[in-house]
């Protein structure tokens, strides 16, 4: 019997299936693993009472908190870009973005969509991990305020594109604009809103 052979390059825009299932278990796989290594530091320090314990809880935490909301994030602009009608592709190359946006195809309204969808993600991530974690140890009050600084990361890159946009109706034009004096400043920004949700909760 013939073996079939499927070409996922061959695979029409948007439909790109295997490339999508593959981005998503190496999402999965991330967002375990950062998970995992939290639990074990976490229960580490439950068991000892170690400062060695309690750093490392606080450093997997950050590490948690920020990767895990970021994933969802990602997603949700996924999602975003189909509940728009709007046209994609799904790169094969794995890494942090699941799809290429097709600017020339799309509208703004379906760009405002995408957009808005990973800020939704990310609000959905922070309320379910303050819900299932409570910051009654400095690890996992790490873990839920970095999750909040993520979206002020995320937030401080994404939202002043979209009110230029809003002007402009030009998205790619303004995405150019997010260059690494953007990101030290999101960066920035997101630390501070961590620092300031871990003084609130811890």
């Amino acid at each position: 019997m013939a073996e079939t052979q499927i070409d996922i390059d061959a695979l029409p825009v948007g439909g790109h299936s295997l490339n999508l299932a593959r981005h998503a278990g190496f999402h999965g796989v991330l967002a375990l693993l950062a998970l995992a290594l939290f639990a074990a530091a976490d229960s580490w320090y439950t068991l000892t009472g170690l400062e060695l314990a309690l750093g490392l809880s606080v450093i997997t935490g950050l590490l948690a908190g920020a990767t895990i909301p970021t994933l969802v994030h990602e997603w949700f602009h996924y999602l975003g870009a189909k509940f728009s009608g709007g046209k994609y592709s799904i790169p094969k190359p794995l890494g942090l973005f699941v799809y290429d946006w097709d600017f020339t195809a799309n509208s703004t309204r379906q760009f405002f969509v995408m957009s808005l969808g990973g800020t939704l993600g990310s609000l959905v991530a922070i309320i379910f991990l303050f819900q299932v974690l409570p910051a009654d140890t400095a690890g996992r009050a790490a873990l839920l305020a970095a999750s909040v600084g993520s979206l002020g990361f995320a937030g401080a890159i994404e939202w002043p594109v979209l009110l230029r946009t809003r002007k402009s109706g030009e998205p790619l034009s303004e995405l150019a604009k997010v260059d690494l004096d953007v990101l030290r400043r999101s960066a920035a920004v997101g630390g501070i809103v961590g620092l300031v949700t871990y003084n609130l909760i811890y």
